[in-house]
């Protein structure tokens, strides 16, 4: 290995891929560098007394056979047959068949396993649970009543008759989709909550890059195609993503991925420094040179050179960090006003939870087989409703317990966020309590985790940020890659591609940064094929 040095800003998805492939691309060691104490990003596992929480939730598929390559590369796939019939692992344009009896990754008998899971998920709405997406089934509409069925149906027709002509925002982009009436029924409350700011005035980016595909007419054809087609396997080309109904998961949860490849990394001469906090981004000219690390710890603050950098760290904060350039007054006005939007879950361990579901083997009795639940009941303040038991059996330390997570979204410093652990603990568990959901005498435990700026928001600036991205695209070695890098609400598989793009750049001496910032607006990267 040459004495060449890259380093690399966050040590989540993003950043850890980058590691991992100038070590298998280049001869440049990789000097990871992570403000907290862990790594993964939010893609991190929280071990709280045996129990684990995925912040957010972290589904592994991908569009991209690179990406599910990669991932086998690192944690084994499970393949065994699980009462469905023979089960069928599909990328790299290849199909394998894992028949009953043939040799697997057992995860009774390793943790280095990714297990294949069912995915479930539900719109709680009157106190009533309805199939997410929304399907017109018998026992939806006999939930909806007669009348408002028939308001949905006259305003889908209305829509698909004289659809919105131009979306200038999010609400634009779901009534062209679903019709006025349920987008008001099942997603702008929701939505609302997630980003804190009326429908009307996000974006219609979000939608593009999240949503894209998903609609009334699509969710009818995939709910009349299921009823002729049984399919066991784990292939997604052919899916819309909201539509996918398995995805693997790492046994120990999404961090078990992100440790392994950082023992990989450091066992193959790359760095991955924790409690290190980058506060100052050196440039010389259309080149940075290296930058200023503060030790959490100590906070003694040492200089770090390097002959490229990687950034995932916020748009925000890595242009106010720049310095030896001037930033013009637009670059640095657009990316001061960039807005983000902050996260808590309140894990909750339980006896039981108050809605039922049918009996499953390894399960506590009669839990839901959801693996997170839209609450979209106007009372209360949760988003969403995660069920780590139903992502992985192996996330609860008891099996008989049930270990949820309770998702708010909210804005850093406001009444939420500074709410102090015991009082927003009884908060949470008072909001599952009113909307019937748990009693809240069978809760044995809780927990809170914040993270800040959790997802890039279409709102403030956002309309502006070509000039941002113009203006840091002529460093020739400094590559904004991940979520918070590009100021992107990308998947984890979405932020992985930027990665290795940015890797093939360097290596290749391409300057341009078009093919980063192609990702995720390709075709072949969107949430529709």
């Amino acid at each position: 290995m040459s004495s060449r040095a890259a380093i690399i800003i966050g040590a989540g998805p993003a950043g850890l891929t980058a590691a991992h492939e100038l070590l298998e691309q280049t001869d440049i060691r990789p000097i990871v560098l992570e403000a907290t104490g862990d790594v993964g990003g939010i893609a991190r596992t929280v071990n709280y007394k045996g129990n684990r929480i995925d912040i957010g939730g972290h589904r592994f598929f991908s569009k991209s056979d690179r990406v599910m390559a990669w991932w086998e590369s690192i944690l084994p796939f499970q393949a065994a047959e699980d009462g469905a019939g023979d089960l069928r692992i599909t990328y790299q344009n290849q199909s394998r068949t894992v028949r009953p009896g043939a040799a697997v990754t057992d995860p009774e008998k390793t943790d280095r396993v990714m297990l294949v899971r069912p995915r479930v998920s539900r719109i709680f709405f009157q106190r009533q649970l309805f199939p997410y997406p929304i399907s017109l089934s018998v026992g939806t509409l006999r939930k909806l009543g007669l009348r408002q069925t028939i308001r949905i149906g006259l305003s889908y027709l209305r829509v698909r008759v004289s659809p919105l002509r131009e979306e200038r925002s999010l609400e634009d982009f779901f009534i062209n989709r679903f019709g006025r009436e349920l987008y008001l029924t099942f997603f702008k409350d929701y939505t609302e909550k997630v980003w804190g700011v009326p429908c009307n005035e996000i974006k219609p980016e979000w939608g593009a890059q999240r949503i894209k595909g998903v609609s009334m007419s699509s969710a009818l054809w995939y709910a009349v195609r299921s009823l002729f087609r049984r399919d066991d396997s784990i292939a997604q080309k052919d899916a819309e993503t909201s539509l996918i109904e398995r995805f693997l998961y790492p046994k120990l949860g999404p961090g078990q991925m992100w440790q392994e490849v950082a023992r990989a990394v450091a066992e193959r001469g790359g760095e991955v420094r924790l409690g290190q906090e980058v506060v100052r981004v050196h440039a010389d000219g259309t080149r940075v040179t290296g930058v200023d690390v503060r030790d959490v710890a100590t906070g003694a603050v040492s200089r770090l050179d390097g002959d490229a950098v990687f950034s995932t760290m916020p748009v925000r904060e890595l242009v106010a960090s720049l310095s030896g350039v001037e930033v013009p007054a637009g670059v640095a006005r657009v990316a001061a006003g960039l807005a983000y939007r902050d996260f808590i879950t309140v894990g909750l361990l339980l006896r039981r939870l108050k809605v039922r579901g049918e009996a499953r083997p390894g399960m506590p009795e009669g839990l839901v087989p959801d693996n997170w639940i839209y609450v979209q009941e106007r009372d209360v303040k949760i988003g969403r409703l995660q069920i780590f038991n139903n992502w992985s059996p192996y996330l609860v330390r008891d099996p008989d317990t049930v270990w949820v997570g309770l998702e708010y979204f909210c804005n850093e410093g406001d009444g939420l966020w500074t709410m102090p652990d015991g009082e927003l603990q009884r908060f949470a568990a008072g909001e599952l309590h009113r909307i019937e959901v748990i009693d809240e005498t069978d809760v044995l435990d809780a927990v809170v985790i914040r993270v800040p700026k959790t997802y890039p928001a279409y709102t403030g600036t956002y309309d502006e940020f070509e000039q941002v991205r113009e203006w840091t695209d002529r460093f020739a070695n400094l590559f904004l890659i991940g979520r918070n890098g590009m100021h992107r609400y990308n998947n984890q598989d979405h932020s992985m591609l930027t990665a290795m793009t940015a890797v093939e750049n360097l290596r290749d001496g391409v300057t341009s940064k078009d093919n980063i910032w192609a990702v995720n607006t390709e075709d072949d990267y969107h949430e529709e094929r």
